[in-house]
């Protein structure tokens, strides 16, 4: 299972978005999903579908061995992808219990999504932050949290 390494980290990340302009910041997010591990479509089901999405978004958890969440993911729509890319960044190859605690909205804020892109490509966002809550949730084995 590929790690997300080659990703960087979400703190840089952000040190990076702020000193870019819209159009910039727009190739930054478009990048991040380029970068993500490819989703085979055999996973790109009904049951993986992020709802409430303009376009349709992937997510689907693989456990690695030692018990950390594994996502992968994937869009129709480049801008979408780079930000399920960038939600990801905040929880991926994690233990459920650490993604649970995680607070995800916060990790976000400095790139202020919500002014920078459209009402309609950031409106699914919350419903990605909750399916990965809820993965985390489904995961945690009572002694881990």
């Amino acid at each position: 299972m590929a790690d997300m390494t080659d990703q960087p980290a979400i703190a840089d990340l952000q040190e990076e978005y702020e000193f870019l302009d819209a159009d910039d910041r727009y190739r930054l997010l478009i990048d991040l999903g380029r970068a993500l591990e490819p989703m085979p479509d055999a996973l790109k089901t009904d049951a993986t579908l992020v709802r409430g999405c303009s376009a349709a978004v992937w997510v689907y958890p693989t456990v690695l061995d030692d018990g950390r969440l594994h996502f992968l993911a994937d869009s129709n729509a480049a801008i979408t992808k780079g930000i399920i890319a960038l939600v990801l960044l905040t929880v991926q190859d994690r233990s459920p219990a650490e993604i649970s605690a995680t607070d995800i909205e916060q990790a976000l804020a400095p790139f202020d999504l919500r002014n920078q892109l459209s009402s309609n490509r950031t409106q699914g966002i919350p419903n990605m932050i909750a399916l990965i809550r809820q993965t985390a949730a489904r995961y945690a084995s009572p002694t881990e949290t």
